[in-house]
């Protein structure tokens, strides 16, 4: 069964999509087998890998509305070990949709289970929101991983997106747990970042990842050539930090896998 990770952060403009292409990358490049998912009806991870969302014949909002299979809508990237499964302008109106259609809240999970591919990963790209396609990916998804921007208002959206993945722990997805939180656009010149890094880690702890993404122009600019950083820059800050967030997000996932062995 592959890991399911939900990126996810109601509050937008937190390089959210940034964080989910560029990890859904760095795993691909470390050998792992893995599926994004574009849950986000700006469709930005989609044409930041070079698959913009009106070049799209069928996407995810075919497979939430029961259209098409997930297999149908998956489709290959430029990069070895990644595939997407896109968005398309139908997207914007699936949160309407999906309110009046039965098991409104499973059906990203039920699609996965009929996923021939046997991926190691699976990323979701949520929206800025917590709306019923997030409900969908986070009652779909083994844990939750928090871009957190280094800012002074980052830590208020927090609060809230907690109590959300504690009820949907209640009632829709018992296994869910916080995948942890990775601090982004962090400028280590300023005092704001630096106080705001501090303030993450003292209340999370571990659960705040070592790796830190930088503001970077690079970054930025990368989703506008339809590359991930990798491909874009790949000596460069940001590629490095996304690898080394990669691994971490690895040797949670190992370590996490041996202890569900260990008590089963």
């Amino acid at each position: 069964m592959p890991r399911i990770i939900a990126v996810s952060n109601q509050k937008g403009g937190v390089g959210k999509t940034t964080t989910a292409v560029n990890l859904a990358a760095a795993l691909a490049r470390a050998g792992h087998s893995t599926l994004l998912v574009d849950l986000d009806p700006q469709g930005n991870a989609s044409s930041g890998l070079g698959c913009p969302r009106d070049r799209v014949a069928f996407g995810i909002a075919d497979v939430l509305l029961g259209l098409e299979p997930l297999s149908r809508v998956v489709v290959p990237t430029g990069i070895t070990g990644l595939s997407l499964a896109p968005a398309t302008p139908a997207m914007i109106g699936v949160e309407v949709e999906l309110v009046n259609l039965p098991n409104r809240e499973q059906r990203l999970r039920l699609a996965l289970a009929g996923l021939p591919e046997p991926y190691e990963y699976v990323i979701f790209d949520c929206p800025p929101s917590l709306g019923m396609i997030t409900l969908n990916a986070l009652t779909a998804a083994d844990s939750v991983l928090v871009p957190l921007q280094a800012e002074y208002y980052a830590m208020e959206g927090l609060g809230e997106l907690v109590r959300t993945i504690a009820a949907v722990r209640r009632s829709t997805n018992p296994r869910l747990v916080r995948e942890g939180i990775v601090i982004t656009m962090h400028d280590a010149r300023t005092n704001l970042c630096r106080d705001v890094e501090s303030q993450a880690r003292s209340v999370f702890g571990s659960e705040v990842f070592t790796a830190v993404v930088p503001r970077s122009v690079r970054l930025a600019e990368a989703p506008s050539h339809g590359k991930s950083i990798f491909e874009y820059e790949p000596s460069g800050k940001g590629a490095r930090a996304y690898a080394d967030l990669a691994a971490e997000v690895h040797a949670r996932a190992v370590a996490a896998g041996a202890h569900r062995s260990a008590v089963g």
